[in-house]
């Protein structure tokens, strides 16, 4: 939130609560002085439950309504609101709540001193007493049972005001922190009415007989939702970890572990490193969750930041604040940054590879937090190795094994692609593909041999790809056919690239080291081409028309008509016709 947002709130709190506090005291008149012992033993037994709340997101839920509500069924209102304001602070100095959410301060109070207010007057409307009148007839239940269930209703109400009107989010009425609040309402109320029929009969001797065991109950409480919280984080762990697995090559496996990492943990950025050498760690993966920050490539040599310490010392680091790791920052490091994780990337006893996320908050990680970015480091560790065998057996199986090239699998699926996506993506862009043919090779095969031969198809390979550079996809079709595939290319454009491919094969000469001559001198070998050009949507509907219809071109109007030549399927066609 904004700095003069939360100096307005402050200055609104400043301005309401202590004159509310004020006036409420001169109109209820509570006799305190009598009862200051027992007003007391109430006060610290709700400040001690206040140290165990439950962390749902950023709003905690604590414990403390059961003791208000004996507080308030014995003395009253203003009694009930002293013990909710005194215990509100104690758990707001629990939490830690840091300058930049220090607004959360003034709003609580005032929206716990408002929820006082108003569900004391829905049980005074009822008829509803205090003291032992409070449970004097079979009445009162009305009037107590419709006071506890005014506390939830209104407290989460406020919430979700507070959450649309300060922080602009969706509204969720059915979430957590409801499940939750409703929950151990259901648990502490009914043993704070315990504790106010045991006040009623035994005093305050009532607090050790019920006090402590509420303690305990809130304590057993925060560790059940504790275990619950971990166990949860570790079920979506565990599924990442599965989803890593999948055959994904190296970029897909770092886009979807940020992603993950993203919504798992209470970040604001991720820094994802490669270990290059001894002395460099290269970021290859970023994330700012504002979208603010952005790095195309970072270095970092071995004296930087904290993602260089966690590589240098072989160790993880967790840091709650600013100022336990300021001497650290460098270029590359969020300034609005507080809380830190980072993490080692293993494999096979070696570090492959740096975690690190941070928060704008102050303590945003808890500690279990951290036990789960390491296991998911080990999850990447073995998801990269996994992806990069991945990558090269799926190169392996896309390319020629002799030329390197493209193979003819790859191409067809390639421009199958191609296709769907310029439909779906509703692209009007011509395509084009040129097929090439060596003349006569079967007779390089038979005079210099096949090794020979093999030698011409690598060394022409190579010439392609200086002619093309990076205008189309390349491909060894099969034998000694070649293919290219030329998106967004019209007619006239595919046509001149082919007569510049036939010029650059026949101009000049190939050389064979390889041949099977007697002589061991290198040999000098002329070769042609024949070519056969072919266009979406001039001469086709489909992708594999467009191959057939270049073949057609290259066989019938290059090769029966001297070969060496450069046909185009719609030109021959009209002259056909």
């Amino acid at each position: 939130m904004e700095r003069d947002k939360r100096i307005k709130i402050w200055v609104l709190w400043a301005c309401l609560w202590p004159s509310s506090i004020y006036l409420l005291y001169r109109w209820l008149d509570p006799p305190l002085h009598v009862n200051i012992w027992e007003i007391g033993a109430f006060v610290i037994l709700a400040s001690i439950v206040a140290l165990f709340p439950l962390r749902i997101g950023d709003n905690p839920v604590f414990f403390t309504q059961g003791i208000a509500f004996a507080a308030f069924l014995q003395y009253g209102l203003f009694v009930e609101i002293i013990i909710s304001q005194v215990s509100l602070l104690f758990l707001l100095l629990k939490v830690r709540v840091d300058r930049t959410s220090s607004h959360r301060i003034p709003i609580n109070f005032l929206m716990f001193l408002a929820i006082s207010v108003l569900s004391a007057q829905v049980y005074y409307a009822l008829g509803g007493e205090h003291a032992g009148e409070a449970v004097s007839s079979i009445t009162n239940a009305i009037p107590i049972i419709t006071y506890a269930l005014s506390q939830i209703v209104l407290n989460q109400l406020s919430l979700k005001i507070i959450t649309k009107i300060l922080y602009k989010q969706k509204i969720v009425w059915w979430d957590s922190g409801f499940v939750w609040d409703i929950a151990t309402a259901g648990i502490v109320l009914p043993v704070g009415f315990v504790l106010y029929i045991v006040f009623l009969e035994f005093g305050i001797s009532a607090m050790f007989f019920v006090g402590i065991p509420f303690i305990f109950i809130s304590g057993m409480l925060m560790l059940f939702h504790n275990s619950n919280e971990i166990n949860s984080y570790l079920k979506r762990t565990s599924k990442i970890g599965h989803e890593l697995t999948g055959k994904l090559g190296v970029k897909d496996v770092l886009d979807l572990f940020v992603d993950r990492l993203s919504e798992l943990l209470p970040l604001d950025y991720i820094y994802v490193y490669d270990v290059l050498s001894e002395n460099q760690l290269k970021l290859i993966r970023f994330f700012d969750c504002s979208g603010g920050m952005n790095f195309s490539e970072v270095q970092m040599n071995s004296s930087e930041g904290v993602s260089r310490a966690t590589w240098k010392k072989s160790g993880s680091f967790h840091y709650k604040k600013r100022a336990e790791w300021k001497h650290m920052t460098n270029s590359s490091t969020p300034k609005n940054a507080e809380s830190v994780l980072s993490v080692p990337v293993e494999r096979n006893n070696e570090i492959v590879g740096i975690i690190t996320i941070y928060s704008k908050k102050k303590r945003a990680f808890v500690q279990f937090q951290f036990m789960i970015l390491r296991i998911l480091s080990n999850y990447l560790g073995v998801a990269i190795d996994n992806a990069r065998h991945y990558e090269q057996r799926k190169e392996e199986s896309e390319r020629c094994p002799l030329t390197g090239l493209y193979n003819y699998r790859y191409f067809e699926n390639y421009l199958q692609d191609l296709f769907l996506q310029w439909e779906t993506d509703d692209i009007k862009k011509p395509i084009a593909l040129i097929l090439l043919d060596i003349d006569h090779f079967k007779q390089v095969n038979d005079t210099y041999g096949h090794e020979s031969g093999n030698e011409i198809l690598c060394l022409l390979s190579e010439r392609l790809r200086m002619v093309l550079s990076n205008r189309g996809v390349l491909a060894r079709y099969g034998g000694e056919e070649f293919v290219i595939l030329l998106p967004g290319y019209a007619a006239g454009q595919s046509i001149n690239l082919a007569e510049e491919i036939k010029h650059a094969i026949s101009s000049e000469s190939f050389y064979s080291h390889d041949h099977i001559l007697k002589w061991e001198k290198v040999q000098e070998i002329n070769i042609t081409a024949s070519i056969g050009v072919a266009v979406y949507p001039d001469d086709c509907e489909e992708p594999l028309e467009l191959i057939r219809h270049a073949d057609r071109a290259m066989y019938v109007g290059a090769k029966q008509q001297g070969r060496n030549k450069v046909a185009n399927y719609s030109q021959m066609n009209t002259n056909v016709q």
